[in-house]
């Protein structure tokens, strides 16, 4: 049986306690810390810069799940690749060079990972999914914290799944994750789960890690 992994999303962390947050996410059990990365233009919000991830990066040794929602994405790659980042995940729609960008990141020693929107088809990873490491399907409008997943992603999730097929490559899924909705999630092929408020606004962190890896594996 596949083992489940839980990345917590700093988006929803206290910003002014990051490196304390981080050591708790760590101490609680989280398998990636998942950092999102938004620029006010590809997305309607603005996060943090490879400066701040470059700060975090002493406060835990758990890989840092980079998630660029930022356009363009190459001419930053080798900055956070810098700044400690292990898997860099650039979006489908950010660019017209996916494959380059991909090449990009590995050539930098760093994983790759591609990123969907919703109203994505999942038919634009099928020429790149032997440059990746990591699919991100997008089960909200990327931008904001604390939405609806979208309930039409957990038969995008399996589709996606099925195009992987035997490949060595980590299905990833991001928005509206929580105690209801991981289940239905795990059990159609999701394999990392990035969870925000479910975990940051629960009081016990690693309480809330351990209930929706118990959950996603029992869906499995």
């Amino acid at each position: 049986m596949a083992s489940i992994k839980i990345a917590p999303s700093i988006l929803a962390a206290d910003f002014a306690r990051l490196g304390e947050e981080l050591r708790a996410l760590d101490a609680a059990g989280a398998d990636y810390l998942h950092i999102d990365v938004m620029d006010g233009h590809f997305v309607p919000n603005i996060t943090l810069g490879p400066q701040v991830v470059r700060a975090l990066r002493p406060h835990s040794p758990k890989p840092f799940d980079v998630h660029l929602m930022i356009a363009p994405a190459d001419p930053y790659l080798e900055a956070f690749a810098e700044a400690g980042s292990d898997i860099i995940t650039v979006h489908a729609e950010a660019g017209p060079h996916l494959d380059r960008s991909l090449q990009l990141i590995r050539a930098l020693g760093r994983k790759a990972g591609v990123s969907i929107n919703p109203a994505t088809p999942p038919a634009a990873l099928e020429w790149i999914l032997d440059q990746v490491d990591v699919i991100l399907v997008m089960s909200v409008n990327p931008g904001f914290g604390g939405q609806r997943l979208i309930p039409a992603m957990v038969d995008k999730v399996r589709t996606v799944r099925a195009m992987i097929g035997a490949r060595p490559i980590e299905l990833e899924v991001d928005g509206g994750i929580g105690p209801e909705t991981v289940g239905a999630l795990a059990a159609a092929g999701a394999g990392v789960i990035v969870a925000g408020s479910a975990i940051l606004a629960s009081g016990d962190y690693a309480a809330a890690i351990a209930d929706l890896r118990r959950r996603a594996q029992a869906a499995l």
